[in-house]
């Protein structure tokens, strides 16, 4: 590993840039380094203030190019049991220790390290750089970056986003919807209870249904995904204050992942449509104040891009791997799709080491990561 990647990752790992923490100084830092190489970054802040996106792009002028694209934030360290400070880097046997080196810092000081390679020569298009924040709470950061793309009239062609899948090419994962279900009964004495509604029987009426659901989703299948079905699951459910009153409050929270080709939309107002017609009609005959609201939590679509594209059978050769699959966890890469840049998934590092206590990514790895790097450089570059 070369000393500019080995201390651009130590200068990395080194900010703190848990989801709930600002990304900020990592922000600057990435700015700075990109200033003194005389290319200037726009930033796009959170409403607080607290957080931003990076853009920035070199080369020529005009539409087209490929897109880098990683986030910044990373998993909480609570609870997990480190041998190794987890925000610095320990470089042993090998292997690069510290929260995000796997997701997804090392793919960014992996870009950092080869900006002076794109620099050194001529380019026939445009390089851009996107660093967003808050992939790790439903890809909510990366949205501004993404509409200013959208708005653009130069936007990039193709994207990479660097997360670790073993750089090994990845062309398609699953859509997601994180939904919150309210549901409001009538509070009264146990002794009475048929004169409530009870807001947990209710509840649990309902995710019966979602159940049903999630078992008719298991019909379609895609044997390219794993598990090869869109999903539905319940994860959490909270409701009633004492055993002796019927409960008058149930929440629960689940999620659909969906296939690409999927209609999440018809999923949602199937459980809608249930909880309308047959549990709140009933439900309101007894306290007209009954009640049963939904709430979006979080969402991205699925990705599925061509793997015997142009740029799929490039990306194979400069990863090094034929192997194209897909991925079991969401990325930002369906956003860029919709807005017309073909996306693929390639970089250092095994999500089996993310979210983990002793996070690591190989030093063969990273080695890979800029392999593929310059090839690339070496593709974009002017005749």
């Amino acid at each position: 590993m070369n000393s500019a990647l080995r201390e651009t990752l130590s200068a990395l790992l080194a900010f703190d840039t848990t989801s709930r923490e600002s990304n900020l100084a990592l922000i600057a830092f990435i700015r700075d380094a990109l200033a003194q190489r005389g290319i200037t970054a726009e930033l796009f802040y959170n409403e607080s203030g607290t957080k931003a996106n990076l853009y920035a792009r070199l080369g020529p002028a005009g539409d087209g190019g490929v897109l880098l694209s990683g986030h910044t934030d990373v998993v909480p360290v609570e609870g997990q049991r480190w041998t190794v400070p987890p925000f610095a880097l320990t470089e042993r046997d090998g292997r690069c220790y510290g929260r995000g080196s796997a997701d997804m810092k090392g793919f960014i000081a992996c870009v950092l390290a080869s900006l002076d390679r794109f620099l050194a020569q001529p380019l026939r298009m445009p390089l851009h750089l996107a660093f967003s924040y808050d992939e790790e709470v439903g890809c909510l950061g990366v949205r501004s970056l993404v509409a200013h793309l959208r708005a653009s009239p130069e936007r990039p062609a193709l994207c990479i986003i660097g997360e670790p899948t073993g750089m090994q090419p990845v062309y398609g994962h699953k859509g997601k919807v994180a939904m919150r279900c309210q549901v409001r009964g009538h509070a009264c004495h146990s002794a009475y209870a048929p004169s409530g509604v009870n807001a947990i029987e209710q509840a649990a009426k309902l995710i019966n249904h979602i159940t049903r659901v999630g078992t008719a989703l298991q019909q379609t299948q895609d044997a390219r995904f794993e598990p090869p079905f869109s999903t539905l699951q319940v994860g959490t459910i909270q409701g009633g204050t004492a055993l002796n009153i019927v409960p008058q409050d149930c929440q629960f929270d689940f999620e659909l992942r969906t296939l690409p080709t999927a209609d999440a939309g018809a999923v949602l107002e199937d459980i809608a449509a249930f909880a309308r017609h047959q549990l709140l009609p009933a439900m309101r005959e007894k306290a007209p104040e009954s009640d049963i609201a939904f709430e979006p939590l979080g969402a991205y679509p699925g990705l599925l891009t061509d793997p015997q594209s142009d740029f799929a059978r490039w990306l194979a050769d400069w990863s090094g791997s034929e192997a194209f699959s897909t991925v079991a966890f969401g990325t930002e890469g369906g956003l860029f799709n919709e807005v017309g840049i073909a996306t693929l998934i390639c970089g250092p590092g095994s999500m089996a080491q993310g979210h983990k206590a002793d996070e690591f990514v190989a030093v063969a790895q990273l080695e890979r990561c800029m392999a593929m790097l310059g090839h690339l450089c070496d593709w974009m570059r002017a005749a």
